[in-house]
C-alpha cells in the first residue's frame, strides 16, 4: 500500500501548501481592505482593535484600577512583613523601673536647697486568689469588662490612640488589660509610636505565654491608685485601711474608679470632684449588673464608702507635702506630664518657691492663728489656715501655706475651692465697672466718688424694674446715701449688689475670669450676688487675680514650677504670655480704692506691714471662713482661716475661735498679712504706688442737698434712718443701734470692738495720680484707737439673700 498523499485534479491554485484542498474557500482567501490603498488586502491576524481613549483633564491625577490594586496589595504585604519583623524582633522585656523607682526631688528657686523627696513606692504584692471575685469584677467593670473572651488587642482603639498622638490630639482610652499591663510593668507612660508598637507586639507574646488570670494579677499588683499606692493591696490599706479581702462591692468599685483618674478622684483631697467621682463609681456598679455580677437589689442598697484620711509618708510632714500636691497638681493639669509618668519618678523639679518667704509665711501663720488656739475652745479644733504669695511681676508663687501639718491635715488649704471668698470679691465688680465704663441706673458713670444708696435690705433694681432680690447689710446696718469709696471701706452690700446689676453680672463674672479667676470655679454665678462672694475661688486664685490689680491690670497665669528635668534632660513648661485684663486706669483706681480700705475702712491691720498697701477683707456665710487680700507694689498676698470639722470634714463657723467672738478678714487674716508682708519684704527698697487713676466728680449728699437719689427706691423699703449730727454714718457695729440690736440678737459682738469708737470725719479723696504715699506708719487718726483690728462686719456672704433671685442666704446666728 502506498502511502504518498492522494492527488487531488482541478486548479493548482485551489489547493493548500500540501496540495489539500481548503475545507472553505472562503477562509483561505485574503478579503480585500476597502480603506488600503489600490485595494491592498490584509489578513484577519492584522486587523486593526478601536484604540483606548485617552485620559484628559482631572482624570488624569486619578490612579488607575491597576495601580490601585498594586497599592492595596503593597501596602497588605508591607504590613504583614512589618508584623512578622516586629513580632520577630521584640521580644519581652524585664520588668521597667517602676518596681526600683527613684525619688522626685523638689527645690527651692534657688535650684539647690532640697524641699521634699517623694517617690518611695508604696507595694504589697498578693496572689489574684486573695482578692475576692467582686473586686476584680469591679475593676473589669471600670476597666475592661470583655477581658476574659477577648484579644490582647483591641486593634481599633490601638489605631485611634496611634492616630491621635501623630496628630497631636493627647492621650486617648481604650486598651485593654493586657496592654494596660504592658505599658505598666514593661515600657512606660510615654505617649509615643515607638511605644505604641512596643505595646503591640509585647501583648500579642504575652497574651500566648500567661493566662488571664496571670495577666489580671499583674495588673492588679502594678496600677496606681494614688495616694502613693501601687496596686490593689496598697490601695486597700491607703483608702479604707484594710486588706483587699475585707473590701465589700461598693469599696472595690471606688478603687476601680481611681484608675481612671488616681489623684482627682481622690474625693478626701479633691471634695470638689465628688460628682465626677460619683459618676464613675455609678459607671462601675452599673457594669457589674450589667454582667450579672452584682443584682440590682444589692446595687440598689449601696451607698457611696467615703474613704478615711490619707496617711502621707513622714518625709512629707509640715509644709512639704502641700508643696508637693500642689506643684503635682499643676504638673498633670497643665499636661506639663501625666501623672503615672511622674510616679516613676527621678524627677528634679525646681518650684518658684523662695525658701525666706515660705519661712516667713509659715512664721507669720504661726504667730497669728495657731498661737492662739486652746485646747480648752472647741471652736479652736475646727481652725484651718491657707496663704499664697504671687510675685506680680512674674506670676511667681513665692510662698504657699496649705495647713498645720501634711500629715494632720491632708487637704491643701491654699489650693483647695470650697469657701466662699466673701467680700474679697468686691473689687472684681468694682473693676468691671471702670474698665467697662458703666452707669447707674440714672445713666451717671460709676467712680469712688459715685453716691449709691446703702439703706438694708434695699431691693436691687434692674432697668426693667424690681429683681426682688434684697441683700441684708451685715448686722442690718442703714447706710443711707453713700459714696463707692466709703461703701468698699465698710463693704456695704447693698451698694455692690446693686452695682453688679448695674455693671452686669455677665460683665462681673467675665472681668473676674479675666482678673485672674478660673472659668470653672464653683458658684461663680452670673447674678447680683455674684458681688458678695458665693464664689469658692481658691487661696491661690484669688492671689493671681489681684496681683494682676497689682500690676495695672496685667495678668499672667500664676505657676509654681521654674524647671523640670530627669536625667539632665528638661521638659518644656507651657508658654506664659502676659495680657491686658483690665484698662490701667481701671486697675489704678480700684487700687485707690483698695488702699482706702487698708488706710481707714475694715483692713487697718495690714498697716502693720509698715509698707504701702491696698487690700480687701472679707467673710464668707455664716463666718465659715474669713479672708484677707492685699497687696503692695511688689507682692500680692491672700490669707484665709476656715472653719472644718477635724473627724467628719464639714465646714463649721468660727464664732468663739481664737477666743474672738467673731472670726473677721480685719482680724487673724489681715495681722498674718501683715506679719508675712513685713518679713517677706525685709530689707527691700520700699516701693510706693504708681498709680494712673479718675476719682471721677465728687456727688453732693442727697440727704443735705434734698436731691433725689442716684438710683431709684425699691418700692416697700424702708424710710432712710435718721443720720448723726456731724452727718457721718455710723460705724458698723458701734453706737447706739447695735447696742439695742445686742439687746434682742444672740450674736456676740465682735471682740476687736468692744469699744465704742467716736465717727471718723468723711474721708477726702486724694487723687491717685499724685505721687507715692509713704509707709503706713502715721500715728492714728484722732478718734480711732491705735491698733484698730479694722472689722469687717459687713463683709458676710451671709447677708446676700433675704429672697429672691441670688445665693440663697443663711440662718443668721
Amino acid at each position: 500500500m502506498s502511502h504518498e498523499p492522494p492527488q487531488h485534479s482541478g486548479d493548482p491554485g485551489q489547493q493548500g501548501t500540501e496540495g489539500w484542498t481548503p475545507r472553505d474557500a472562503s477562509a483561505a482567501a485574503p478579503t480585500p481592505d476597502p480603506q488600503h490603498p489600490n485595494g491592498a488586502q490584509t489578513t484577519e491576524g492584522r486587523r486593526k482593535h478601536p484604540e483606548r481613549p485617552k485620559r484628559t483633564g482631572w482624570r488624569r491625577a486619578l490612579p488607575t484600577w491597576r495601580m490601585t490594586l498594586g497599592g492595596v496589595l503593597l501596602l497588605a504585604l508591607l504590613l504583614v512583613g512589618g508584623f512578622i519583623a516586629g513580632y520577630q524582633l521584640i521580644d519581652i522585656p524585664a520588668a521597667n523601673a517602676t518596681a526600683t523607682a527613684q525619688a522626685n526631688v523638689y527645690v527651692y528657686a534657688d535650684g539647690k536647697t532640697v524641699i521634699a523627696r517623694d517617690g518611695e513606692i508604696n507595694r504589697e504584692k498578693i496572689p489574684l486568689d486573695r482578692i475576692p471575685p467582686t473586686i476584680r469584677r469591679a475593676v473589669l467593670a471600670a476597666e475592661d469588662r470583655d477581658f476574659y473572651s477577648e484579644d490582647a488587642i483591641d486593634v481599633k482603639a490601638t489605631l485611634r490612640a496611634g492616630w491621635n498622638t501623630v496628630t497631636g490630639k493627647g492621650r486617648q482610652g481604650g486598651s485593654t488589660i493586657t496592654q494596660q499591663y504592658v505599658k505598666n510593668y514593661y515600657l512606660g507612660q510615654e505617649q509615643t509610636i515607638v511605644r505604641k508598637a512596643k505595646e503591640f507586639f509585647i501583648s500579642i507574646k504575652l497574651d500566648r505565654e500567661q493566662s488571664k488570670d496571670e495577666i489580671l494579677e499583674g495588673y492588679l499588683n502594678t496600677s496606681y491608685f494614688g495616694r502613693n499606692a501601687y496596686g490593689i493591696q496598697a490601695a486597700s490599706h491607703a483608702y479604707y485601711g484594710k486588706d483587699v479581702e475585707d473590701l465589700d462591692a461598693g469599696e472595690g468599685a471606688y478603687l476601680a474608679s481611681l484608675l481612671n483618674a488616681p489623684s482627682s478622684y481622690d474625693v478626701v483631697a479633691h471634695p470638689e470632684n465628688k460628682k465626677a467621682v460619683l459618676a464613675r463609681w455609678d459607671y462601675v456598679l452599673d457594669g457589674m449588673v450589667k454582667h450579672d455580677w452584682l443584682t440590682p437589689a444589692d446595687r440598689d442598697a449601696m451607698t457611696f464608702p467615703v474613704p478615711g484620711k490619707a496617711k502621707p509618708a513622714t518625709a512629707l510632714s509640715g509644709q512639704r507635702g502641700y508643696i508637693v500636691q500642689a506643684v503635682e497638681d499643676y504638673l498633670t493639669e497643665n499636661k506639663i506630664i501625666d501623672e503615672d509618668t511622674l510616679a516613676t519618678g527621678g524627677y528634679r523639679i525646681t518650684t518658684t518657691l523662695q525658701k525666706k518667704k515660705q519661712d516667713a509665711l509659715v512664721e507669720a501663720v504661726k504667730d497669728n492663728v495657731l498661737s492662739k488656739t486652746s485646747d480648752d475652745r472647741d471652736a479652736d479644733r475646727n481652725v484651718r489656715a491657707g496663704g499664697a504669695s504671687i510675685d506680680p511681676a512674674n506670676g511667681h508663687v513665692v510662698a504657699l501655706y496649705g495647713g498645720v501639718d501634711y500629715t494632720r491635715q491632708y487637704v491643701n488649704n491654699a489650693t483647695r475651692r470650697d469657701y466662699q471668698v466673701g467680700s474679697t470679691f468686691k473689687p472684681f465688680v468694682l473693676a468691671a465697672a471702670l474698665a467697662n465704663g458703666s452707669t447707674t441706673q440714672k445713666d451717671r458713670t460709676i467712680t469712688p466718688n459715685t453716691r449709691y444708696d446703702g439703706t438694708n435690705e434695699r431691693t436691687v433694681q434692674a432697668s426693667t424694674g424690681s429683681t426682688g432680690y434684697s441683700p441684708a447689710n451685715e448686722d442690718d446696718v442703714d447706710y443711707g446715701s453713700i459714696t463707692v469709696r466709703e461703701a468698699t471701706d465698710k463693704s456695704v452690700n447693698a451698694v455692690y449688689a446693686q452695682m453688679a446689676q448695674d455693671v452686669g453680672p455677665d460683665t462681673v463674672k467675665d472681668t473676674a475670669i479675666a482678673l485672674g479667676i478660673p472659668r470653672s470655679t464653683p458658684d461663680l454665678t452670673a447674678t447680683p450676688s455674684i458681688a458678695l462672694g458665693p464664689a469658692t475661688a481658691s487661696v491661690v486664685d484669688m492671689a493671681s487675680a489681684y496681683a494682676t490689680l497689682a500690676d495695672h491690670g496685667r495678668q499672667r497665669p500664676h505657676t509654681l514650677v521654674a524647671r523640670i528635668s530627669k536625667n539632665g534632660t528638661e521638659l518644656d513648661l507651657p508658654t506664659r504670655t502676659t495680657r491686658r485684663a483690665i484698662s490701667r486706669e481701671a486697675a489704678d483706681t480700684t487700687t485707690s480704692v483698695l488702699r482706702s480700705v487698708v488706710d481707714g475702712g475694715t483692713g487697718t491691720a495690714a498697716q502693720g506691714a509698715g509698707r504701702p498697701a491696698a487690700g480687701k477683707t472679707g467673710t464668707a456665710e455664716e463666718d465659715k471662713a474669713a479672708w484677707f487680700a492685699g497687696y503692695t507694689p511688689d507682692l500680692a498676698t491672700v490669707i484665709a482661716v476656715m472653719g472644718q470639722d477635724p473627724e467628719t470634714g464639714v465646714q463649721k463657723p468660727l464664732y468663739g475661735a481664737l477666743g474672738l467672738a467673731r472670726m473677721n478678714g480685719g482680724g487673724a487674716p489681715a495681722q498674718t498679712w501683715a506679719a508675712y508682708t513685713r518679713a517677706a519684704l525685709e530689707g527691700s527698697e520700699v516701693q510706693g504706688f504708681e498709680l494712673e487713676a479718675d476719682e471721677g466728680p465728687e456727688e453732693p449728699d442727697p440727704d443735705e442737698s434734698a436731691e433725689g437719689e442716684d438710683t431709684e427706691e425699691a418700692g416697700g423699703t424702708r424710710a432712710p434712718r435718721d443720720r448723726r449730727d456731724d452727718g457721718d454714718t455710723e460705724e458698723p457695729g458701734t453706737g447706739e443701734t447695735r447696742e439695742r440690736r445686742d439687746s434682742t440678737r444672740s450674736r456676740a459682738p465682735d471682740g476687736a470692738s468692744g469699744a465704742t469708737r467716736a465717727p471718723r470725719a468723711p474721708r477726702t479723696a486724694t487723687p491717685a495720680a499724685t505721687t507715692s504715699r509713704a509707709p503706713a506708719t502715721r500715728e492714728p487718726a484722732e478718734g480711732r484707737p491705735a491698733g484698730r483690728q479694722g472689722e469687717d462686719e459687713n463683709d458676710r456672704t451671709g447677708t446676700d439673700g433675704r429672697g429672691g433671685q441670688g445665693h440663697p442666704g443663711p440662718d443668721r446666728p
